[in-house]
């Protein structure tokens, strides 16, 4: 297999046309529904929570048991901090280029960046108190999670990169249970996980389509692994 080629010459004709189509537009879309979101939740009683989240975070005091502590509790290592931070970064960009796949470490590395420093800028823009009972140390703001932003970016990216269903299950259950903990936790409320989920995708997908051209080519033209 060439591997001089141009990475976009040699991507399939769906990823060429990315740029013109609905990717682009979905992405966009998430992100005016965060912000759209964030905005709702400061307008209405200056950032009280809705029905729906003092409702959810009503259950899950009540339900509160030891696994799902540990459980959360192990989540909120791996969501934050220096695990997700920095470990898990680069390893992953590590690994994209062990196996000769550049553009996609630098889509990784570009997406991850831009969702920290979007949440942060959220977080200072809405300025939306925490819940009261929290079991864990947090920082300021509450809207978006900076956990769940993490977590769905990192999902729909791999998804993007790597597009089969085990990383499909795998990436949406990690969020999921994301979003559980960070509620269970009090750290939360669910709009803001919510809220985090539109960022994580939309950023994920906005950065990609400019990118999808050279992200697929490079895979069509990265080495055959070994078989056995």
């Amino acid at each position: 297999m060439d591997t001089h080629r141009a990475p976009e010459a040699a991507a399939k004709p769906s990823a060429k046309r990315v740029t013109r189509r609905w990717p682009l537009v979905s992405g966009i879309a998430a992100l005016a529904l965060a912000c759209g979101l964030g905005a709702l939740i400061v307008l209405r009683n200056n950032g009280l929570p809705f029905s729906i989240d003092t409702g959810w975070m009503e259950e899950l005091i009540e339900h509160r048991a030891p696994v799902w502590e540990v459980l959360s509790l192990t989540m909120n290592v791996l969501g934050g901090g220096l695990v997700a931070i920095v470990i898990v970064p680069v390893l992953v960009i590590a690994a994209l280029l062990l196996v000769k796949r550049p553009w996609a470490a630098g889509y990784y590395l570009v997406a991850t960046l831009v969702t920290g420093g979007a949440v942060q800028l959220l977080k200072h823009l809405f300025g939306r108190a925490r819940p009261e009972d929290i079991l864990v140390t947090v920082d300021f703001g509450s809207f978006p999670s900076g956990h769940v932003a993490n977590a769905a970016v990192m999902a729909a990216i791999l998804a993007i990169l790597f597009p089969r269903l085990w990383v499909w299950v795998a990436g949406i259950g990690y969020t999921v249970v994301m979003m559980f903990s960070r509620t269970y936790l009090g750290a939360h409320w669910l709009t803001d996980t919510i809220g985090a989920l539109l960022l994580g995708i939309g950023v994920a997908i906005v950065i990609w389509a400019p990118l999808a051209a050279k992200i697929d080519g490079e895979h069509q033209l990265a080495p055959p692994h070994p078989t056995n």
